[in-house]
């Protein structure tokens, strides 16, 4: 059976939430593979507004399994709280439809404070992040001193553990000039909320496999977009994991060919969140009308995102970076009755046309887009579901946009509704 990999191809926001929602109900289970609660999905079905940031999208199913992998940061706190709140909202969630990967990382207090300590200090580069830990967990992970899922169910080796962790996050708060901490209370911490999340605890590249070999679907789903990419992306504001297509195998145990179809989340115009480059960004009444009109707020800080025209260089570069088949071609709608919608089909550099993203930071923030103009359109998008639906003109925008990115539209996306989608190409037709 095919498998499908859910990525960004901007900066995040895309409307990944909808899409794994309406994805998943093809599917049979569905994967996050990377990133922590800093993400943040919104699933709109019928009258019920649900908001995700830890789970998987697929838990708005109770028919389907989530599964969170070992690529994914996990703070055991969020963890139990989202699912207490979706569980207020009706939803069935149990260890029989959520799985969590033994060895996922953990978040701890400890990461959180570090976290701010950094994005509050006047000494050090802010980068934007949401201040929930995951940089430093990600950090510990690395450093071979993180504490896992498995690690809460031996007890009487966490004091141990937390000691030699406190070892590096002490010297780091002196160097802050900040008083150290006792890890006393972050033991007493993770042995009361260890029998509510082991349950939940399974090893995921096993549960996989057998799902693979007996024929399930596997929906693969990543938070934020291949611009915070550690690697591909505008580095140093980026996120602290990688979320390419590859990683969809490497956060879950499973072989990259396993993986039969990449679709790449594409807003139809483009947002930022936090600090950084963007060359397409929106200082006038353009940017506040598509930032009201897409009521672009972050599902977790509320933060207002920056707005700009459609950027056909950056998606064709994570197009290719990110393994991209397809794109699903969201917020159609916020674009109706606009006179004109641009497009950036370059940039320059210093009198220099090029058709890339520089990797280093001072060119990115002096790159100057080259738009080209296009005719907007007077009919609506709003709650399309074929192409007969859609007007002429906002076909067309489609079409151009399939042309400078080199890949094909999927499907169009033309409300938060789960059905308000025009499919082109099921991603997991065989």
């Amino acid at each position: 059976m095919a498998n499908v990999v859910v990525l960004g191809s901007q900066w995040g926001d895309e409307g990944k939430g909808k899409i794994v929602d309406w994805l998943s109900e093809r599917a049979d289970v569905v994967v996050r593979f990377q990133g922590g609660h800093n993400a943040g999905h919104t699933l709109v079905i019928g009258d019920n507004v649900y908001k995700t940031s830890a789970l998987p999208s697929g838990v708005v199913r109770p028919d389907k399994v989530s599964v969170v992998g070992n690529g994914v940061v996990v703070d055991p706190w969020a963890f139990m709280a989202e699912i207490e709140k979706l569980r207020g909202q009706g939803l069935e969630i149990s260890p029989d439809n959520l799985k969590l990967a033994d060895n996922a990382p953990l978040i701890l207090p400890i990461h959180v404070r570090l976290d701010e300590m950094r994005e509050t200090s006047n000494e050090i580069r802010k980068i934007g992040t949401t201040k929930r830990g995951i940089g430093p967990a990600y950090e510990d992970k690395i450093g071979r001193r993180a504490l896992r899922l498995i690690d809460l169910s031996d007890p009487d080796t966490l004091a141990d553990k937390v000691t030699a962790l406190l070892d590096h996050h002490n010297a780091l708060r002196r160097g802050y000039g900040r008083e150290e901490l006792d890890g006393t209370e972050v033991v007493e911490q993770l042995k009361e909320v260890a029998p509510k999340i082991l349950p939940y605890m399974t090893r995921v590249w096993q549960y996989l496999n057998d799902a693979k070999i007996a024929g399930k679907r596997i929906l693969f789903e990543g938070a934020q977009g291949m611009l915070l990419d550690i690697d591909h992306g505008t580095y140093p504001y980026v996120t602290s994991s990688n979320m390419a297509a590859a990683q969809a195998a490497t956060g879950s145990g499973m072989a990259p060919r396993d993986i039969s179809y990449v679709l790449g989340i594409t807003k139809a115009y483009t947002t930022r969140v936090g600090e950084g480059p963007f060359p397409t960004e929106l200082h006038d009444e353009i940017g506040q009308y598509l930032g009201e009109k897409g009521h672009e707020f972050g599902v977790v800080t509320g933060r207002s995102r920056r707005c700009g025209w459609f950027d056909a260089v950056i998606v064709r570069q994570t197009v290719i970076t990110g393994g991209v088949d397809g794109i699903a071609l969201t917020k159609m709608d916020v674009l109706d009755g606009m006179d004109e919608i641009k497009i950036c089909t370059g940039y320059e550099l210093d009198g220099q046309v090029i058709d890339y993203l520089p990797a280093g930071a001072p060119e990115q923030a002096r790159v100057k887009p080259i738009y080209e103009s296009f005719e907007g359109w007077k009919g609506t998008t709003a709650g399309a579901r074929t192409w007969n639906d859609l007007p002429a003109q906002a076909v067309k925008y489609v079409r151009r946009i399939e042309e400078l990115i080199g890949a094909p539209v999927a499907s169009v996306s033309t409300s938060p509704q789960r059905d308000d989608t025009i499919l082109v190409r099921d991603p997991f037709a065989d």
